[in-house]
């Protein structure tokens, strides 16, 4: 595969900084591209698990298992697309990895990843996200910073407002 179809994250915020992004993403999912490290389509990344610099890139409507959550976990790091920004179901695959199979590696969002979001997709458990070419640094940095509190739990913090001020208040 010609290495000129790989895209390449301009921007890219890991663990709350702006980060270069060493990984291309390929969306052809018959070959493998030259170039590495590369994040590929699962069903080829299945295939070739074996090779480290490559990663799994999963579908919003991956299904998963305790069987493909036991393979994903010795995966460099496992991107999520959403293929629309109003396609929510890649919060789930990412709070499900984190909570309930356990994955400690990276957890990226990539594809239409909007400023609007980053908030809520890093209570969710991701913790790199690639930005969609025309949304701007400084806006997500901010955006990721908006609220200081939050309601209800999530892969952050695990408990809801309400049970921290009634366990802060010896009412618990």
């Amino acid at each position: 595969m010609p290495d000129s179809q790989l895209e390449h994250a301009q921007t890219l915020i890991k663990l709350g900084q702006p980060e270069q992004n060493t990984w291309s993403l390929s969306r052809i999912d018959d070959a493998l591209p030259r170039a590495r490290p590369v994040i590929v389509p699962l069903t080829l990344w299945l295939e070739h698990s074996a090779d480290e610099e490559l990663a799994p890139w999963l579908a919003s409507d991956t299904e998963l298992s305790q069987d493909l959550a036991d393979r994903l976990a010795g995966a460099p790091l496992i991107a999520i697309d959403f293929p629309a920004f109003t396609d929510g179901r890649g919060y789930t695959l990412a709070r499900l990895l984190r909570e309930r199979y356990g994955y400690q590696g990276e957890i990226r969002a990539i594809g239409d990843v909007l400023v609007d979001q980053l908030y809520y997709m890093s209570r969710c458990g991701f913790d790199a996200l690639a930005l969609r070419e025309d949304q701007h640094l400084d806006d997500a940095l901010r955006a990721l910073g908006a609220f200081s509190v939050s309601y209800q739990p999530g892969v952050d913090v695990k408990e809801a407002l309400f049970e921290r001020r009634l366990r802060e208040s010896g009412h618990a």
